[in-house]
């Protein structure tokens, strides 16, 4: 059941110092009034994400709390968590999603009605459409075409990629990409091990416009959340992201 979970912690490993060169024309670019703070629910995301990874039901269950107080719907918590099976696995997922409904139910029976739930609104493509928003996905989030001694050994691992986790889950409009990065990246910071995917997914954060000041935001977050070794992982794989894009501040 982790077969998948893998492939997608594996992306990152497709970045070769000759595409990372590439990646500086492909990042996309912020204007001067790009954000520099996150919202309360953007910083409740990563706090879910990574209790998810760590398996730690009772700060999973306050953060997911903390996220619907602060406006995140029902559906877009869900799809936090289905999104992080390619992340973290299937067990973590179900297991996850079983804490939301215990979330749900705890707050409904406090009286609070959280926001109604959103279903994606576009039909998500098939068959060779599929692999092609797939593709096109997962390069604009890489930064370049995905390519590497991983893909040439095993290139199936690359069509799970581009057809399931880019294609299938990142073209459901119900959660926004800023979202799903943040979630990735508090993911990967609360698992040892995965440095690399770390790096490269705080380098995607940037592609998809979230500032360093947010993603240092995150971080801190990490840290008041009582995940001192998290927050060191996140810091320098924003230190060593920073320096691939060129990005001085």
């Amino acid at each position: 059941m982790m077969g998948i979970g893998m492939a997608a912690l594996a992306f990152a490993l497709a970045l070769t110092p000759a595409h990372a060169q590439q990646n500086e024309a492909h990042i996309v670019q912020q204007d001067q009034s790009s954000s520099q703070t996150l919202s309360a629910r953007q910083q409740a995301v990563p706090l879910i994400a990574a209790s998810m990874a760590a398996s730690d039901m009772q700060k999973l269950n306050a953060a997911l709390d903390r996220g619907l107080d602060a406006g995140l719907t029902i559906s877009e918590a869900k799809e936090i968590l289905v999104q992080l099976y390619a992340y973290v696995g299937f067990p973590r997922s179900l297991n996850a999603l079983g804490e939301l409904m215990k979330v749900v139910d705890e707050r409904k029976q406090r009286g609070i009605r959280d926001e109604p739930e959103r279903e994606p609104t576009k039909a998500i493509p098939t068959g060779e459409e599929l692999r092609r928003v797939g593709t096109a996905n997962q390069t604009r989030i890489s930064g370049a075409p995905v390519a590497g001694p991983v893909f040439d050994f095993a290139p199936v691992i690359n069509e799970f990629l581009q057809d399931h986790l880019f294609g299938a889950i990142f073209e459901r409009d119900n959660l926004d990409w800023q979202s799903r990065e943040l979630a990735t990246v508090g993911a990967l910071a609360a698992t040892p091990g995965v440095e690399a995917q770390l790096r490269s997914h705080m380098a995607a954060s940037i592609r998809v416009g979230l500032s360093p000041a947010q993603l240092r935001r995150l971080i801190q977050g990490l840290e008041q959340w009582g995940d001192a070794a998290a927050a060191d992982r996140a810091r320098s794989a924003l230190a060593q992201a920073l320096t691939s894009l060129n990005i001085r501040e």
